[in-house]
C-alpha cells in the first residue's frame, strides 16, 4: 500500500532525527575534547582515540551495513542501529576512564553504521514520485550537514551548563523518538532473507579501510612513522586485493563494483567526498585558529562556523526542487565551483574585516548545499531498489572519509607549516615551535614572557591561509572531475535507474 504524504514525510523527519544523531556525534567532540581528557586524565593518544574511534569504526563497517540491511530488511537495521547508538550513548557518559569512553565511541559507530545506509534507503523506498525523492534526499543531504556544524555549538551549549557526559546523554531521548516515528512509519519493504550475508567479506573492508586511515595519518604526521605507514599501507593494499577478488566470485557481493562504471552515480560519489573534505575542514581548522588565536569561546568559534550550514539550507532545497528541470550537471559541478569561490574568498581576506570571512562561509555553504543535496539523488537514483543499501552505505563511506582525510591531513599540515615558518628569539623553549597550543601554554606559564607569542599568532595565521588554499585547490579538482563525468548529462537524466526495477 502506498503510504500518504503524512506517513512519507513523518518517515523523513524520523530518519532525519537519526541522521542528527550520527552527524552531531562526529563533531560534538571537537569543543568537549579538552574538558573530556582534563576530567578523565586522558593522555594526548587516548584524546585523539577518542575522537577517531568513532568515525573509523563506522567507515569500516558501513558496506556491510548497507547490504545486510538489503537482506534483513533497512527497516530493522534503522531500529537495531538506533538500540546500539542509545546504549552506546549511556555507556559513553558515564564511562569512568577514558580507554571505557574510546570502547563507547566505537560501539556508538556500530549502531551508527547500521543505522545511517539505512536512512536513505527508507526515503529511496517510501517516496515513489520522482520529485518528492529528490526534494526529501536534499532534505537528507542539508541534514547531515546541519548536524556537523551545530556539533560545537552544541558541545558548547551543554559544557556551559552541565557536565561533560551530556553530550553524549543527549542522544537518549531523540533515539527513544527516533525509534516510535521507524514503528509507526518506515515501510517494512521486501527484504530478501534468501540472499547471503558474507561476514569475512565486511571483515575484510573493516581492514582495508583502517589500513588506510591509519596509513593516512601516519604519512600526515610530523614527523611521519614511516615503519607503522608502509605497515598500514600493506595492510590496506592486501585487504583491499583480497576483498575485490572475493567480491568477483559471490554471487551475491557486498559491492558490485560495476555500479561505479555508471558516470552520473560515480560523480554523486567523489562530489559527496570532497564537499565533506572542504566541509569538515574548513570547520576544524577554522574553530581552532579563532579559539587558540583571537580567544573566542567554544560556543562562539562554534557560532562562526555555523555559517555555513545556514549557507547550505536555501541551496540545498531549491537544488531537490529544481534538479529535474536543470540536472546534475549545474548543481553537482557548479556547486563544488561554488564552494571554491567561498573558500578563496575566506583565505583572499583573512586578516581584514570578519564580515569577509563570514561571507565566505556563507558562499561555501551554498555551493556544498547545492552539492550535497543531488548527490544523493545521484547515488540512488542510479540503482535498482535491491541495491539502494549497498548504493546507501557507498555514499556514507565517502562522507566519512571526506571527513576522515581533512581531520587527518589538514590537521597535521597546518602543524608541519607553523613548525617550518615561526620564527622564535633565542631563549625560547624549542616546544613553542612544534604547536600553537605548546606556544600558549608556555606563554600562561607563571613568569612566562608573552611577549614573543605574536610571532607564533601570525605563522599561525599564516599556515591557516595556506591550508585553506589546499582546500580551495582540493575543491577545484572534484569541480574540473565531476564536470568530466557528467558533461553528458543533462535535465532529465538525473536517474536512470527505473525505481519500478
Amino acid at each position: 500500500m502506498t503510504p500518504t504524504k503524512t506517513q512519507r514525510w513523518s518517515l523523513l523527519l524520523t530518519v532525519a532525527a537519526g541522521l542528527l544523531l550520527i552527524t552531531l556525534d562526529n563533531s560534538v567532540l571537537y569543543t568537549a575534547l579538552p574538558t573530556l581528557t582534563k576530567e578523565l586524565g586522558a593522555t594526548p593518544l587516548q584524546g585523539l582515540w577518542i575522537i577517531n574511534a568513532y568515525p573509523l569504526v563506522m567507515a569500516g563497517l558501513l558496506l556491510g551495513a548497507g547490504t545486510l540491511g538489503d537482506r534483513l530488511g533497512h527497516r530493522r537495521m534503522f531500529l537495531i542501529g538506533l538500540a546500539i547508538f542509545g546504549i552506546a550513548s549511556l555507556l559513553a557518559a558515564f564511562a569512568p576512564d577514558a580507554n571505557l569512553l574510546i570502547a563507547a565511541r566505537a560501539l556508538l559507530a556500530v549502531g551508527a553504521a547500521a543505522m545511517m545506509p539505512a536512512t536513505l534507503a527508507l526515503i529511496s523506498l517510501t517516496f515513489e514520485d520522482e520529485r518528492e525523492r529528490n526534494l526529501a534526499i536534499a532534505v537528507w543531504g542539508c541534514i547531515s550537514i546541519i548536524g556537523s556544524a551545530i556539533g560545537p555549538i552544541v558541545g558548547g551549549v551543554l559544557l556551559a551548563h552541565f557536565w561533560w557526559g551530556a553530550v553524549f546523554l543527549i542522544n537518549v531521548p531523540i533515539v527513544l523518538l527516533a525509534m516510535v516515528g521507524a514503528v509507526l512509519f518506515a515501510p517494512h519493504g521486501t527484504p530478501d532473507a534468501g540472499k547471503p550475508w558474507d561476514l569475512i567479506s565486511s571483515l575484510l573492508s573493516l581492514v582495508a579501510l583502517s589500513g588506510l586511515v591509519v596509513a593516512i595519518k601516519e604519512v600526515a604526521h610530523a614527523p611521519p612513522n614511516g615503519v607503522l605507514a608502509a605497515g598500514a599501507a600493506l595492510i590496506f593494499v592486501v585487504g583491499l586485493v583480497l576483498f575485490l577478488r572475493r567480491q568477483r566470485r559471490l554471487p551475491y557481493p557486498m559491492l558490485d563494483v560495476a555500479i561505479f562504471r555508471n558516470a552520473p552515480f560515480l560523480a554523486g560519489v567523489l562530489s559527496a567526498a570532497f564537499a565533506m573534505f572542504a566541509i569538515a575542514g574548513l570547520q576544524l581548522l577554522t574553530t581552532q585558529r579563532f579559539q587558540l588565536v583571537a580567544d573566542y569561546t567554544p560556543l562562539q568559534a562554534g557560532l562562526l562556523v555555523s555559517v555555513v550550514a545556514i549557507g547550505c539550507l536555501p541551496s540545498a532545497i531549491f537544488g531537490g526542487i529544481f534538479l529535474h528541470r536543470v540536472g546534475l550537471l549545474p548543481l553537482i559541478t557548479g556547486g563544488l565551483g561554488v564552494g571554491t569561490a567561498g573558500v578563496v574568498l575566506v583565505a583572499a581576506t583573512f586578516g581584514g574585516h570578519l564580515g569577509w570571512t563570514l561571507a565566505g562561509l556563507l558562499l561555501t555553504g551554498l555551493g556544498m548545499g547545492a552539492t550535497i543535496s543531488v548527490a544523493s539523488t545521484a547515488i540512488i537514483g542510479n540503482v535498482p531498489p535491491h541495491r539502494a543499501g549497498m548504493a546507501s552505505s557507498v555514499e556514507e563511506v565517502s562522507y566519512e572519509f571526506g571527513s576522515l582525510f581533512a581531520v587527518s591531513l589538514l590537521g597535521s599540515l597546518i602543524a608541519a607549516l607553523y613548525s617550518a615558518t615561526v620564527t622564535l628569539p633565542d631563549g625560547v623553549d624549542a616546544g613553542a615551535g612544534q604547536s600553537i597550543q605548546q606556544a600558549l601554554a608556555l606563554a600562561a606559564q607563571p613568569g612566562g614572557d608573552a611577549g614573543w607569542l605574536s610571532a607564533a599568532s601570525t605563522a599561525y595565521d599564516a599556515s591557516y591561509v595556506w591550508v585553506l588554499y589546499v582546500i580551495a585547490g582540493v575543491l577545484l579538482v572534484g569541480t574540473v572531475t565531476t564536470g568530466v563525468l557528467l558533461r553528458r548529462h543533462g535535465p532529465g537524466t538525473a536517474t536512470t535507474v527505473s525505481h519500478a526495477h
